[in-house]
């Protein structure tokens, strides 16, 4: 009798040791460093050029791109002012960005954007062609790019960011021949800074950013002085 009940208190014993590391086993939790990363944004673009079939406009991209920071939006819509366009396209490709890097600024929690821009659209085989030319090189720049010297709390990054943006946006849409890339190149290096935390690549768009203020400068600048020249030496020949 004596022996059954001291089987009895082990058995009871071993249950309650079995469900307590099972308890000790539920309540783990992976830390933030070893969960899964978010996917990059060139594989996202990548299937979405293989899965489009009709034409897809900018809202269709938004959507598809879920729930992501205003850094993601300046990078998609600094991308389409890297790629060669007629005349006078910087000026409504450039206006996405003025509003997202204004609502950066002001501190906004979610992107709002006019529904105009919202309808525009592209063909399949253009959005296909463009990602064509993006991905390859967004897979090159995402090899270097790591949370790194990162030197402003989370809203305060993302505000002096969008400030610098807003600056370099509104250069973008201004009608000077191959005047946008530069300073789009400086808003996309500006965007993944912001998504990835990149102290270094930051201040590399930095730099980019004043040296494409100085060229536009420096090409405004030559223009007048052409023009004041031209003007001066027409007036001898034609008084007005």
């Amino acid at each position: 009798m004596a022996e059954a009940m001291g089987k009895a208190r082990g058995l009871a014993r071993t249950g309650r040791l079995v469900k307590q590391s099972m308890g000790e086993f539920q309540d783990v939790r992976l830390p933030a460093d070893a969960r899964p990363p978010p996917q990059r944004l060139s594989a996202v673009f990548e299937a979405m050029a293989l899965g489009v079939t009709g034409p897809i406009t900018i809202r269709e991209i938004r959507s598809a791109l879920g729930d992501r920071s205003f850094a993601t939006l300046l990078i998609l819509f600094a991308l389409f002012n890297l790629l060669p366009l007629p005349p006078g396209a910087s000026a409504v490709l450039g206006l996405p960005l003025v509003i997202v890097a204004a609502q950066m600024v002001y501190g906004s929690i979610t992107v709002w954007l006019p529904r105009r821009i919202l309808d525009v659209s592209l063909t399949a085989e253009q959005f296909r062609g463009t990602m064509a030319r993006v991905v390859p090189w967004l897979v090159w720049l995402e090899r270097f790019i790591r949370p790194r010297y990162w030197p402003f709390w989370p809203k305060q990054g993302e505000r002096i960011v969008g400030g610098i943006a807003l600056v370099l946006s509104v250069v973008v849409t201004l009608p000077i021949p191959l005047g946008n890339w530069l300073p789009a190149f400086a808003v996309t290096l500006l965007g993944f800074a912001l998504s990835e935390r990149d102290g270094i690549l930051l201040g590399i768009a930095t730099v980019i950013g004043i040296l494409s203020l100085v060229v536009i400068t420096l090409v405004i600048g030559s223009a007048g002085a052409l023009l004041g020249f031209a003007w001066s030496h027409a007036s001898m020949f034609w008084p007005f």
